[in-house]
């Protein structure tokens, strides 16, 4: 896939591929995402790597998550989590009311869930591959 050809209806959430807790994550946003709002790119694939140059986003310089709407703007850190709760179903929807809250505050506790994310949680050895129900859901 190219950048040119990314679905302008969708947010493309790039993740960390190895990260058990990112993983459960796109799991459980799949599962809340009844609007089929979301696509997913891991940040270890070469594609991960093209849409963050696309964007201007050093992979150096995150930890774990970005949110893009193609051709509109993306999001880092706490900001992106917020915005993907708020296009849940359910009770998740009023996660994204905590963005009120000063982003240096939200993002301390999100780094320090980022920086020990493999510690608590453990990683894999490589990324996911997505069972042939899901394989939509996955852009690389």
């Amino acid at each position: 896939m190219e950048i040119s050809s990314l679905p302008n209806d969708k947010k493309i959430i790039l993740f960390d591929g190895i990260c058990n807790l990112c993983n459960t994550s796109v799991q459980f946003i799949i599962r809340h995402d009844k609007k089929d709002v979301f696509r997913f790119v891991s940040l270890q694939t070469t594609f991960g790597n093209e849409i963050l140059n696309h964007i201007g986003v050093d992979i150096i310089k995150i930890d774990s998550i970005v949110l893009y709407e193609p051709g509109i703007a993306y999001y880092l850190k706490s900001e992106a989590a917020f915005k993907i709760a708020y296009e849940l179903n359910g009770l998740y929807k009023f996660l994204g009311f905590f963005s009120v809250l000063p982003k240096s505050i939200t993002n301390l506790f999100y780094d320090y869930i980022a920086k020990n994310r493999y510690k608590w949680f453990g990683k894999k050895e490589s990324c996911m591959i997505p069972t042939p129900d899901l394989a939509n859901k996955f852009l690389a």
